[in-house]
């Protein structure tokens, strides 16, 4: 079998490569010439099982040429693609201006599931990513207990159980998947963004509480609680939630305490070094089940 990969940007790419050559599939990767790491040169480089083709985000057309020459039948998507590229001066060829007239609403599921609908039409089934990378799938309790962390405190599951409603509406909307909590309040939700600059903008917002002499100018809890989730319906066939160690670095600086994620749904990258670094900055990590924590708060 062989299979396609369409990579956006950073690791993501590059691991679902790993699990499929390791499962002895020879890979066709279409790299987005605005999004992947040309570091994926080298990886062709250095094995006669990957051949890589670059394309423009607006090039659909060509992508279809590219799995059928190569006789693609299967194709994942791994990496991220932003959001904002859908505003961007990018000139999308005719089979991409068609599909995006004919859309209701511009937003991640809508297009994507559009341009899955077209793969399928011209027989390239779209797999979930997922399934090269369930063990990186995290699963449901506080993570960094393993790695000598802690577990959330009580308001900071207060946080995680407000922030869970917050989260959920935004993306029942495919607006964005994470909020960021203080003390039972939105500090900040992403849109387009993507979630680490949602957490930096949160992070500002506190910092720029504090009054000249340093001490806060609100009486709101400065700790901040970073919630992210999937959507209710997620297709798990793209856009599926990542958390890395930038996440984590991140959090660092904008005095995030506390990261809860949804177990079975979100994929946890470099997960030893992350929840290490998480425990020795003592940010608890924790994976919620879809209903919730479970506490009956």
């Amino acid at each position: 079998m062989k299979l396609g990969l369409i990579a956006g940007n950073g690791r993501f790419p590059f691991l679902l490569l790993d699990a499929a050559r390791a499962q002895g599939l020879s890979v066709t990767v279409a790299a987005i010439r605005e999004e992947t790491d040309p570091e994926i040169n080298h990886r062709a480089a250095i094995d006669d099982k990957i051949t890589v083709h670059w394309l423009s985000l607006g090039e659909l057309s060509r992508l279809i040429e590219v799995f059928h020459k190569e006789d693609v039948k299967a194709a994942v998507m791994a990496g991220q693609v932003k959001h904002k590229q859908i505003f961007s001066s990018i000139r999308p060829d005719w089979r991409l201006a068609k599909l995006l007239l004919n859309l209701r609403t511009r937003n991640t599921d809508m297009l994507l599931g559009a341009v899955a609908k077209v793969l399928a039409d011209e027989g390239i089934e779209l797999m979930s990513s997922t399934q090269f990378l369930e063990p990186l799938l995290a699963e449901e309790g506080v993570l960094t207990e393993a790695s000598g962390g802690r577990a959330p405190t009580d308001d900071e599951r207060k946080n995680i159980e407000y922030g869970l409603g917050v989260a959920r509406a935004l993306a029942g909307f495919d607006i964005g998947q994470t909020v960021v909590v203080a003390a039972q309040a939105c500090v900040a939700v992403e849109a387009m963004e993507g979630t680490d600059a949602t957490i930096e903008r949160a992070g500002n917002l506190m910092k720029s509480l504090e009054e000249g002499d340093g001490s806060p100018a609100s009486t709101l809890e400065r700790t901040l609680t970073v919630v992210k989730v999937a959507k209710p319906n997620q297709d798990m066939r793209f856009d599926v939630p990542v958390i890395g160690i930038k996440t984590i670095e991140t959090m660092i600086a904008a005095g995030a305490n506390c990261l809860s994620v949804e177990a079975g749904r979100t994929l946890l990258f470099d997960r030893d070094a992350l929840l290490k670094r998480a425990s020795e900055a003592g940010i608890a990590v924790v994976a919620t089940p879809r209903q919730g924590l479970g506490t009956g708060d």
